[in-house]
Parts: structure tokens; sequence; C-alpha cells
């Protein structure tokens, strides 16, 4: 029972890290909707061609409260596909505060974030270049969604921009706290040991593998993936095919509030394959001797 309420407060206090980044990302998209209308949606399309080098530099703090936020945005469609990918690209979740309390060398802790920024900020504008050439071909204009996301929560957002900023960011960070519980549940009961094991010598697999135990929205699965890495258990390539690929809660953000739901499976198999890819690369190339412990 003790360690119950001990799981239960652990998941308390990783939701409530993320309750500034969500209600600032909700009052804003209340702001846009309610107060500036059209125009500064308009001025936000027109800066999205800078997204992606916005994106992956701020992905790199450590937290993953952006990312969360940016999955916010991007459900509203007030970022580009290629913003949301580069943000959750980029962020390291627990990377570096692993890196730096385990004494690994600052200058190996540099050369991840330094990769980890060039491959968000590629992708970022690799994607948005083809959904622009595609909307074009096709002819599709996409506006915000802010409107819709406010209907799907019937929060009444018409009567009072802070009460239905309150409304969604509590309704999400309860979505959110029951996630996180039932992740550290099973991470308690199944152990990261045995997690761990799936990654160890299985060359390859192991950056399939990675990414599998990465894409799991909670910050454990970047602990396990940076633990493993310092230890020398598994390769640079597993580190960042397990790292790029996690973006902390967003994804849960993301399966909550983007719609349409395929939308938000395709942005999954992007990522995922993204990352599985760049390590698989690291591995057989000298890069790999670069990032070296």
């Amino acid at each position: 029972m003790a360690k119950l309420f001990e799981l239960i407060w652990h998941s308390f206090l990783d939701t409530l890290t993320l309750v500034p980044f969500l209600f600032l990302t909700y009052l804003l998209m209340e702001y846009l909707e309610h107060k500036t209308g059209g125009a500064a949606e308009k001025v936000l399309k027109r800066s999205g061609q800078f997204g992606p080098v916005i994106g992956s530099t701020l992905g790199l703090l450590p937290q993953c409260g952006f990312s969360s936020a940016a999955a916010g945005l991007y459900s509203a469609r007030v970022i580009s596909l290629g913003t949301l990918i580069s943000v959750f690209l980029a962020t390291s979740d627990e990377m570096i505060a692993i890196f730096i309390s385990r004494g690994a060398d600052f200058i190996l802790l540099l050369k991840v974030l330094l990769v980890k920024f060039a491959i968000a900020l590629i992708a970022g504008f690799a994607i948005n270049l083809v959904v622009h050439l595609i909307h074009k071909r096709k002819g599709i204009t996409e506006d915000t969604k802010i409107h819709e996301l406010c209907e799907r929560e019937n929060c009444k957002c018409h009567h009072d921009i802070l009460r239905s900023t309150l409304i969604h960011t509590g309704k999400i960070c309860g979505f959110i706290f029951l996630f996180t519980f039932a992740l550290n549940f099973l991470v308690y009961f199944v152990g990261e040991s045995n997690i761990a094991l799936l990654v160890v010598n299985k060359p390859i697999l192991a950056n399939i593998l990675a990414a599998i135990v990465g894409i799991i929205p909670n910050c454990a699965s970047s602990v396990i993936i940076s633990e493993l890495f310092v230890e020398g258990v598994i390769s640079a390539g597993a580190l960042l095919s397990g790292l790029l690929v996690n973006s902390g809660v967003a994804l849960a953000v993301l399966f909550r509030n983007n719609r349409p739901k395929k939308d938000t499976w395709i942005i999954v198999a992007i990522l995922f394959a993204i990352s599985v890819l760049v390590g698989i690369v690291v591995d057989l190339t000298p890069i790999s001797q670069w990032l070296a412990i």
C-alpha cells in the first residue's frame, strides 16, 4: 500500500511540473481565438517557415514541458507539423540530468545535443516542405482549429478566457496523471532492469528496441536509455534511437487533443522511422566513435 501511494505521489509531481506550460499554452490559444482573430493567426503562419529553428532550439532545454505545449499548439494547428517534429526530436527530457549526475564528459553531452539539434532541424524543414507541396497540389488550405478543440472539451470558451483555459488545463492534466500513473505502475512491477535487457547487445535490433522503449510517453524511458548508454551497455546509435523518439508525455497530450487520430499515428510513425534510421546510420558510420563514451 505504501508503494502505491508513492507511485501516486510521483505521478502527481510529474504532472504538476507540466501545469505552467499547459496553462500558458491554452491561455495563448484562447487569446488568439478571442482577441486577435484571424490577423494573429496569419502572422503565426507566415513566421511558421522559421518554426523548425525555434522548435529545435527550445526542444533542447532540459524539460519536456515545451514538447507538451507544442503538442497542444499543433492540435489547434497554430504551429506546423515540421515544427512539432522538430520539437519532439530535439527534446531530451531527462538525458541531460542523467549525463551530468553520472559524471559523463561534458563535450560528449554537447555532441549528443548537437546531433539531436541537427536532425530535428533538417527533419522539420523537410517535413514542412513535403506538407507544403502536398497541400499546394491538392489545393488544401488549413486553418487553425482552436474552436474545434473548445467544442470537443465543451468548455464554453466564449464566456470567459481564464475559465476555459483552466478547464482545458485541468482536463489534460487529469489525463496525463492517469497515464503517468499507469506507466509508473508498469515500470515498477516489470522492473527497469528487465526493460533494459531488451536493448542489450543486440546490434540494429537494439536501435528498434531502444526506440520502442523511448516512445513510451514517460520520463522513465529516457532515464533508462541514458543510464544504459552512460554505463556503456548500449551504443551511441541506440541512445539516439531511444532519445530522438522520446518527447516526455507530449505524445499522450497529442493523442488526447489531436484530430483526426490517424494524423497522430502518422506522427508516431514518422518519429519512429527517423529515430531508428538515424540510430542505425550512426552505428554503421564513424559517428559512433565520435560519440563514444
